[in-house]
């Protein structure tokens, strides 16, 4: 048990180094750096204890995503900066790069050395997998936003 628990706060050690990495591309500013390090930490924190618990990769990363949606809604009005700033670094270590990757060298493969079922059954579930991923990471950062801005006014 803690070796699990060791490799897990390894892990989001270095998923937050990765956050400030991509925080410092966009010119974060120095102060929101911690910020950005803590959410990037969290979100695979929170996604790979709900992998580890047998949830599949999908739902965990929709809770993850949403997670730090409402964590950014909070800093961003504490200490007024833009919600984005906090959300696209955090979100970094969640993006399904080996499933997008492996679908692509199997479009590759396809090219190449013709069209079996296997690559194409390689292609369609690493490819549904990326985008189920992605689309778990924007819905999981929108919907936040969406309700806890439109408490307090009218539908129309």
């Amino acid at each position: 048990m803690s070796d699990i628990i060791l490799k897990l706060i390894l892990e989001s050690f270095f998923a937050s180094i990765a956050s400030i990495g991509f925080a410092m591309v966009f010119n974060v500013p120095k102060d929101s750096l911690k910020f950005c390090a803590f959410g990037g930490a969290l979100t695979y924190m929170i996604r790979a204890s709900l992998l580890n618990f047998g949830f599949g990769i999908e739902i965990s990363t929709f809770v993850a995503s949403t997670a730090i949606g409402i964590i950014a809604l909070y800093w961003s009005r504490k200490y007024l900066i833009p919600r984005p700033v906090y959300t696209v670094a955090s979100i970094i270590p969640m993006i399904p790069g080996t499933y997008a990757f492996t679908a692509m060298i199997s479009l590759v493969d396809m090219n190449s050395h013709g069209v079996s079922p296997e690559l194409i059954e390689l292609f369609i579930e690493n490819g549904l997998k990326a985008v189920a991923i992605l689309g778990a990471i924007s819905f999981g950062l929108a919907l936040p936003s969406l309700y806890f801005m439109r408490l307090n006014r009218p539908v129309i």
